[in-house]
């Protein structure tokens, strides 16, 4: 009696210890098993975190070269500079008293054109521009064939262009030697390019075909004269006839 007393205790102790090491099987394959949980979500979090820096990143980037692309384009306009698909407009001109200043943006405005001032590194005072005066500068430039007086406007890339209008004031029956330096600067091959002028009472003349000349290349229009006074319809049909 006593020896099966003693061997049911002994069975029940060797079935605690093995309900233990189950016991303990099971919370170290519980434990192992979150640990793997836990790292697969932490490396999920991960990948999810460098997507996203990622993105961020690339978003960052295509802003900033927007940014960057839009002042430069701004610093280019405030230069003079201009920029445009190759096939756009330009009204170009000299204007030694607004008069010449005045027509060119109404054509600018009419045609949707850049517009560029050519400004001489010496501005002419009034004395210079004395055509009385046989000794002033402009009589001076005027009687020479070869003079080039110095641009001193920003450059320009005329390259941008397909259309240029190239507009100034005639002094004694020509245009200002300024134009000549302006267009021997430049290639004008491709392009199409209608001169105008103004001026108290002198025609266009031979100014647009000597331009012309000293340019060695483009398709270049014989021009029309527009006075100050040219209304809206007068500028208008001279764009008309011109196209």
């Amino acid at each position: 009696k006593l020896l099966l007393i003693s061997l049911v205790l002994s069975i029940a102790v060797l079935s605690s210890c093995a309900n233990s090491s189950n016991n303990e099987l099971v919370l170290k394959e519980s434990r192992e098993t979150q640990k793997q949980t836990t790292v697969a979500m932490t490396t999920e979090e991960t990948k999810q975190v460098v997507l996203e820096t990622a993105k961020e990143e690339k978003t960052e980037k295509v802003e900033t070269k927007t940014e960057e692309t839009y002042v430069k384009e701004s610093v280019q306009m405030d230069n003079g500079e201009f920029s445009s698909s190759g096939d756009g407009t330009l009204v170009a001109y000299f204007s030694a008293t607004g008069t010449t200043k005045r027509v060119a943006e109404r054509i600018a405005e009419l045609t949707g054109a850049d517009i560029y001032e050519i400004e001489p590194l010496n501005p002419y005072s009034d004395a210079d521009l004395n055509w009385n005066d046989r000794s002033s500068r402009s009589t001076k430039e005027m009687d020479d064939v070869n003079a080039r007086p110095e641009i001193g406007s920003a450059d320009i890339d005329l390259s941008e262009y397909k259309t240029i209008y190239l507009g100034y004031p005639i002094w004694w029956g020509d245009a200002p030697r300024i134009m000549s330096t302006f267009v021997e600067k430049f290639n004008f091959d491709g392009k199409k390019v209608i001169p105008f002028c103004t001026s108290g009472g002198s025609g266009i003349g031979r100014s647009g075909s000597n331009l012309a000349s000293l340019a060695g290349g483009g398709d270049w229009s014989r021009g029309e004269r527009l006075n100050s006074s040219a209304d809206t319809n007068n500028i208008q049909n001279f764009i008309n006839n011109n196209k």
